[in-house]
């Protein structure tokens, strides 16, 4: 079989390792990939040129194309590709709303009684200001800002005060800072809890919710600074016990499935699901469309069935829970990353991956010239060891994330942390 992938960065890598383990697979092409990925054939398309792609696609005889990045699902890739004949996994147009416009989301989730926080919508940055300044006066922060569009993971803000709500507000709607992503804002009552995520695969009728995870989206230890696509990832996620998976299953994945269904928008492909565990209960912080960032990276090296497989069958309307098995023990993932990510940075810097580990690292943002590889992009690669205890799997990590070497490199010292005081009162599984 060939494989095509459309993206280029850490989960794609993560994808293209997973999918290659399949011995039907004969080559896989990377559209447009990055030099740090020996395991696929990259070629320099632009990712939201979806025509040239299947152009590609047919003459290089493609069996089967997997759309993993946001930008393009939300454009409508996945079904120009099925419309041009290829079997395709990726999340419809209509059905890639779900991360496309946060509004859309929120309203379906008011529709179908998917617990979430309370939210505003504004398209009028004077009508959000004086919402802001009624909700503060009333005692209610921080508020959660969000562009209603893509905006690369750093479009939200958590506003400890008045000023920062409008700050945040002026950011993106008066001087555009995402663009046509922040002329809508919706504005969020702010939810207390420990964070989850769960990718889950779904072929419109039947979801099977992948290993959980936490992601660590701020750029400094301590969950300080801005947000930014993610900076490390451990799983599984300890605060997710098997109670809570099974809320979840009943009050959020089933009924998100089934709404998307009637709605006459069924979801195939990836749906993930960013949660919240409150003292309510568990509600949906946001929805994407698509594997994590960096997320996939740890939960596919725990992955012990074919991914292929379950990938193809979620795409046929086979798929079914005995299809995806996982290995004991867990995960961890550290970003590296260069100085002043996810704001400003430099690129083209010398980077070392030692060959004796370059199966741990996955390349996010790297180019080649000659025989020499070089930084290109704010979180260059990620680094994941797998162990029988989260400790033992973040000690590794970081033991070979010092073995990478690049000028300017940063990287949170935490990851994992805070799961592991988490295991140590004795509230999950190993530590």
């Amino acid at each position: 079989m060939n494989l095509l992938v459309i993206g280029g960065g850490g989960r794609e890598h993560a994808i293209v390792r997973a999918i290659r383990k399949n011995p039907n697979v004969d080559r896989v092409f990377c559209i447009p990939g990055n030099d740090g990925m020996p395991e696929a054939t990259p070629f320099p398309i632009d990712v939201m040129d979806t025509q040239r792609q299947i152009t590609f696609a047919q003459t290089e005889h493609v069996d089967f194309v997997i759309v993993s990045p946001d930008d393009p699902l939300v454009a409508g890739a996945a079904d120009a590709f099925r419309d041009a004949g290829f079997q395709t996994f990726g999340p419809s147009k209509q059905a890639a709303q779900l991360e496309g416009s946060k509004a859309f989301a929120k309203a379906f989730m008011q529709r179908h009684h998917i617990p979430t926080a309370a939210y505003e919508v504004f398209d009028d940055a004077q009508a959000a200001y004086a919402y802001v300044e009624d909700e503060a006066r009333a005692g209610h922060l921080p508020l959660v800002v969000k562009a209603d569009g893509l905006a690369l993971g750093k479009g939200v803000t958590i506003a400890e005060t008045l000023e920062e709500a409008k700050e945040a507000i002026h950011r993106l709607m008066e001087e555009g800072q995402f663009g046509d992503s922040g002329r809508e804002v919706v504005i969020e009552e702010f939810l207390e809890g420990p964070e989850v995520t769960v990718l889950s695969l779904t072929d419109g009728h039947t979801v099977v919710p992948l290993l959980s995870s936490m992601d660590h989206k701020r750029a400094y230890d301590g969950d300080e600074g801005p947000n930014t696509g993610g900076m490390g990832v451990i799983a599984p996620n300890p605060y997710y016990t098997d109670e809570i998976a099974a809320r979840c299953m009943e009050e959020i994945f089933t009924p998100t499935l089934n709404g998307m269904a009637e709605e006459g928008a069924p979801f195939t492909g990836c749906l993930y699901f960013g949660l919240m565990l409150t003292q309510d209960g568990p509600k949906v912080i946001e929805y994407n469309c698509r594997f994590g960032d960096p997320e996939a990276q740890a939960v596919l090296a725990l992955l012990e069935s074919d991914l292929l497989t379950a990938l193809q069958a979620t795409t046929d309307g086979t798929l079914s829970p005995e299809m995806v098995r996982f290995a004991d023990g867990a995960s961890c993932c550290v970003i590296l990353a260069s100085d002043g990510y996810p704001l400003h940075y430099e690129k083209n810097l010398e980077i070392t991956i030692p060959r004796d580990v370059a199966d741990k690292v996955y390349a996010a943002g790297i180019r080649k010239k000659g025989s020499t590889l070089y930084t290109n992009g704010g979180r260059v690669v990620g680094v994941v060891e797998t162990a029988p205890t989260l400790e033992e799997a973040i000690n590794a990590a970081y033991q070979t994330a010092a073995r990478v070497t690049f000028a300017n490199k940063v990287f949170r010292r935490d990851i994992g942390q805070r799961a592991l005081r988490v295991l140590r009162a004795g509230k999950g599984g190993k530590a």
